[in-house]
């Protein structure tokens, strides 16, 4: 081949590289599956099943005026609940795992007044799913690695997103042959189906921690959950004076509670969860829920399907709590008391029989 027609198929190559890289970069930018850059088409059957890559475009871009923050606690909340009992607009942008900075990262989404989310609709509540065992980890931890070419405003990174086979393969040729996308009610949905909530399940895959004897320091969880609130939850509370913020402790069954008399820190959790509600009831946009001594529900292992993990006909009825205010937690002095009933629920459970047993 002579230098002419090599410089002329190299010429031809490159043309056609380009080529192909501005149409794929085209098919994107049109479709937006992770809606990066506008809303979503009307009629695409989007697939939306990727929490950390479609979360911030879903907060800045769609039209809502309440949301859902916080971990696999609230993946099972259908959005139409909110919608039937409260009259809200509501998208669900939970993180399976979620530490307090992946609240903070969505939230910083949510209240940027600038995206075209904010200058359509005002955020008139938040509904989020307080966690205390996270609390004690470091203000600036993530759960999972961040796609950050999609949460920054870096324009020469979204190559990434434009150029990405899983992207076109997953996210625009799938749905276009299946022609069926995901339902944005049930978002995020635990694959669970009803026949693994059974006590059965639940303690086939429960595995005991090992028995920690000298008791924790009842003050030791309370600088870093103190410092997490201040950095990563309050500030939102504080900026936004106009948004109710619904926060609520998720009911883990009794068998969370097994792990922590094991591992001696009863006292140092209680007196946790005892400060964080404090600091939010200080908040005239707060209002507070707490569930975790609902007796009925937490101590029979048939509503579960993991220690933690609940049916999600109690997401239904914490919504309906959320709505007419049942389960809501007005001052400290009657959440010292709501913490009095869970001291007794765990006092006379039979935690010997419950391990015991066989299933």
């Amino acid at each position: 081949m002579s230098k002419r027609n090599a410089k002329n198929f190299i010429f031809s190559f490159c043309a056609v590289v380009l080529v192909l890289l501005f149409f794929v970069s085209a098919i994107v930018i049109y479709v937006d599956p992770f809606f990066h850059f506008h809303a979503p088409l009307q009629g695409f059957p989007y697939i939306v099943d990727n929490q950390l890559s479609q979360n911030p475009g879903m907060a800045e871009r769609m039209d809502y005026d309440s949301c859902i923050i916080g971990s696999s606690m609230t993946v099972n909340f259908h959005t139409d609940d909110f919608g039937e009992l409260m009259g809200l607009n509501t998208l669900k942008l939970s993180y399976s795992g979620a530490y307090p900075r992946d609240d903070y990262n969505i939230l910083s989404i949510v209240f940027d007044k600038n995206t075209p989310a904010r200058k359509k609709n005002p955020v008139k509540a938040v509904f989020l799913g307080l966690d205390i065992p996270t609390m004690t980890a470091a203000t600036d931890e993530i759960k999972y690695e961040l796609p950050m070419y999609l949460y920054d405003k870096n324009p020469i990174n979204d190559v990434k997103y434009l150029w990405n086979k899983d992207v076109i393969l997953e996210y625009i040729l799938k749905p276009v042959i299946q022609k069926k996308g995901t339902n944005l009610s049930e978002v995020y949905a635990s694959w669970w189906t009803e026949d693994y909530y059974n006590i059965q399940y639940v303690m086939h895959g429960y595995e005991a921690p090992e028995a920690v004897v000298d008791e924790m320091d009842a003050d030791l969880l309370i600088p870093q959950t103190k410092e997490n609130l201040e950095t990563n939850i309050l500030p939102f509370i504080k900026n936004n004076p106009d948004t109710v913020f619904y926060f609520f402790f998720p009911p883990y069954s009794i068998l969370y509670w097994n792990n922590v008399l094991t591992e001696n820190h009863f006292e140092a959790t209680m007196k946790q969860y005892e400060f964080a509600a404090n600091e939010l009831l200080k908040y005239d946009n707060v209002r507070l829920f707490y569930f975790q001594n609902m007796e009925e529900t937490v101590t029979d292992l048939n509503n579960y399907a993991d220690y933690t993990h609940y049916n999600p006909r109690i997401n239904r009825y914490m919504t309906e709590c959320f709505a007419d205010g049942t389960h809501e937690v007005r001052s400290i002095e009657e959440f010292r008391d709501e913490l009095q009933k869970m001291r007794r629920i765990i006092a006379e459970f039979d935690f010997e029989e419950l391990l015991s047993a066989e299933y």
